[in-house]
């Protein structure tokens, strides 16, 4: 714990840094409880069709194997809000990895075993996983996620497109990506006299309380759920996933505690993934480069058990001013598991698709892309007329162009050459939106002189404790090393999730109220403490949930260069450099660490990321990290974050906008625009893999020669 004042601002270490270097930190499945048992899903081998049989006769055999449930043994539960957790609970496959039984063993070795000599007998079914702009059972869904419609049009987007003298209509591909965090998906559960006890790998245990108790028919206070430390989610954590539901019918059916890790090539089945989306985007100009016309045409799919669709239309309403727009979703429903949420959802994707195409813009205007995109800023979100509570985008372009040393940039691509690599760079803007929900806590004031502040909220790893600490300090008036922190147990007081860039807003505001009530009682407050000390109680209903006048969005500069060996393929990236305009920044050194990791992770997207869903066998192609590709050490160059310092008075009490997003937002628009600028070559799908770039070069020589 810290042993200075912990003011907000300040770059405060983090809580629970030593725990996690030492390995006194305990995560989901390293509770070894009395009488632990082990769990291994099955996964369905087909990718649509029915079970028929299941002989579990070698499994059981196997030494230490306790049982194996089937749709035909396993606990009946109540239907779910989310039917992706309803396994086990019928012999549908819906697409392949779909759990289809699970062993329990006295050791996970055992149980793995078991799993392997599990016989399944399916029914196949014809499957289609083939996603195309032109499908004609694709539609146009009523909402999107996270409730925006799946189309908005303002004026004649076409005809204002039509007459414009400068014009650009291209199409991208991100192809199906995978959060794949460091600690896969896991639980451990035990049942004891009717009470369901369990640790979960989750971003919020609050939400997943509510899920099982709904689910096992219990009450909400007969489960408690403690997610103490989590080693990552990206998104996909965001809601309970399937590993939880298994471990507590796993612990009911065996009457043992019972722990499962998710094996890291099922995640992508299970635990969602970003689908694919196609993108059309056609914008028009005027000569002097203010956009007329903004149309973003987005194609997705979802699976046949769950609508979700990426909302990647969504950021072409905020951007930039375009009197005339339409931005739409279409999706088609396929055999494919279900997408949920990947960092930054929408606004990855999309803005990579829209970010290329203003760079497209650029080139065809003849404008410097920082330039054009600081012509089309604007004072009021396009698509809702709300002023911004603060923008910024400007001071985040012009700051970043100076730190890069973007003045005297030649336009003109293949111009910078060192032997076989070619080198070039790029600018990208981002954005995403400020969110904050209803959440409680509560402080109390011991005799001792400590405080300890309750919340339920969830550390992910983006410092949530540390910066709680400092809010609660700030409040109190108190050292930071006075504080006590208490988070991540459904027994404590309720509070959302982690994600949407939401978090320090959210809890935030509510141990900052706690705190503020509790510095005035004890402002006036005779005597001594009592033994059980003072507290106070905070709810946010009604004033974090309340709305705005103000369209409230952070937003970001990004800046890249990349080398191109025209020998190889190989692209790499020699420099990132990020500006943010954030709100308050709380901890610079948490927030620091936030911007870097989403810039490395676009520059993943960029470069390595991406899956292939096999038409043959409905299934990713690249389900683990021998497959799938994400950035090591090798891969990550220099990378630079900075920010514009906010004072924004239209958020919440701390001043914060949320960080932990908009550093991927977009980073692979600025790479992919750098190689561009490198090469001569506009590539338009990603990653910019050697195979994809070498096919790309070659066919720029052959169109030069034939010229």
């Amino acid at each position: 714990m810290p042993d200075a004042p912990a003011a907000l601002g300040t770059p405060v270490v983090r809580r629970e840094g030593l725990d996690k270097v030492t390995g006194r930190a305990r995560y989901a499945v390293e509770h070894r409880l009395p009488g632990l048992a082990h769990a291994w899903p099955v996964p369905a081998r087909v990718a649509c069709g029915r079970v028929e049989r299941v002989d579990a006769s070698a499994a059981l055999a196997v030494p230490g194997v306790l049982a194996v449930l089937t749709h035909e043994n396993a606990p009946r539960l109540a239907e779910p809000d989310d039917p992706t957790l309803a396994v086990l609970q019928d012999d549908r496959v819906p697409h392949r990895g779909w759990v289809v039984a699970l062993v329990v063993a006295e050791t996970p070795e055992a149980a793995r075993e078991g799993a392997g000599a599990v016989d399944v007998a399916y029914l196949p079914l014809d499957h289609d996983v083939l996603l195309t702009p032109d499908r004609p059972d694709a539609y146009v869904p009523e909402k999107a996620n996270g409730g925006h419609p799946g189309l908005r049009e303002h004026g004649d987007p076409d005809g204002a497109y039509a007459s414009s003298p400068v014009r650009v209509d291209t199409a991208y591909r991100v192809p199906p990506l995978h959060n794949h965090p460091m600690e896969p998906h896991a639980s451990t559960a035990r049942w004891t006299d009717g009470r369901l006890e369990a640790y979960c790998s989750s971003q919020g245990t609050t939400t997943v309380r509510q899920t099982l108790a709904a689910m096992f028919e219990v009450p909400e206070e007969s489960v408690t759920v403690r997610a103490e430390h989590v080693g990552g989610g990206f998104g996909s954590k965001g809601t309970p996933r399937p590993d939880v539901v298994l471990a507590a019918m796993a612990a009911l059916h065996t009457g043992r505690p019972v722990a499962l890790a998710l094996p890291r090539r099922d995640l992508p089945a299970l635990v969602g993934h970003r689908a694919t989306t196609l993108h059309r985007v056609r914008l028009g100009a005027g000569e002097d480069g203010r956009i007329r016309s903004l149309v973003h045409e987005v194609t997705t799919y979802s699976s046949r058990v769950k609508e979700f669709v990426e909302q990647a239309a969504v950021p072409g309403r905020t951007m930039y001013t375009a009197p005339h727009s339409r931005t739409a979703h279409r999706v088609a429903r396929l055999d494919v598991p279900t997408p949920s949420w990947m960092r930054a959802p929408g606004e990855t994707p999309g803005m990579y698709a829209l970010e290329s195409a203003m760079d497209e813009l650029a080139e065809a205007l003849g404008m410097d892309p920082v330039e054009l995109r600081v012509v089309n800023d604007c004072d009021v979100e396009p698509d809702t007329g709300k002023p911004f509570s603060s923008r910024h985008l400007v001071e985040c372009l012009r700051e970043g162009a100076r730190r890069f040393g973007w003045e005297g940039r030649d336009p003109r691509p293949g111009r910078r050459r060192a032997g076989q690599v070619l080198t070039g760079t790029g600018v990208a803007s981002a954005t995403y939106p400020v969110l904050v929900s209803p959440s409680t806590a509560t402080a109390r004031a011991l005799p001792d002189g400590t405080f300890l502040v309750r919340v339920n909220a969830t550390d992910i790893g983006t410092g949530a404790r540390t910066v709680l600490g400092q809010v609660a300090a700030d409040a109190l008036g108190a050292p930071g090393d006075r504080v006590r922190i208490e988070i991540g147990d459904s027994d404590l007081p309720a509070a959302p999730l982690a994600g949407g860039s939401s978090g320090t807003a959210s809890w935030g505001w509510a141990v900052h109220e706690a705190c503020v009530r509790l510095a005035r009682r004890l402002a006036v407050y005779q005597g001594s403490l009592p033994h059980e000390g003072l507290e106070e109680h905070a709810d946010t209903t009604g004033l974090a949930d309340a709305g705005s006048d103000h369209a409230r969005h952070a937003f970001g500069a990004h800046f890249a260069e990349v080398g191109v060996d025209t020998v190889t393929g190989e692209v790499r990236v020699n420099r990132l450099l990020g500006v943010y305009a954030a709100g308050r920044i709380l901890n610079p050194r948490t927030a620091r660490s936030q911007f870097v990791g989403g810039m490395v992770m676009g520059l993943g997207m960029a470069l390595t990321e991406g899956s292939t869903l096999d038409p043959a066998f409905g299934d990713f192609a690249e389900r683990d990290l021998a497959a799938y590709h994400v950035p090591v050490n090798a891969d990550v160059p220099s990378v630079e974050a900075h920010w514009i310092e906010e004072d924004d008075p239209h958020l919440n009490p701390t001043g914060g906008k949320g960080i932990g997003e908009i550093g991927v937002v977009g980073t692979a628009a600025a790479v992919g625009s750098a190689f561009h600028h490198a090469t001569g070559v506009r590539m338009r799908e990603l990653p910019l893999t050697p195979d994809r770039v070498l096919e790309a070069l070659s066919e720029q020589g052959a169109a030069h020669h034939r010229a």
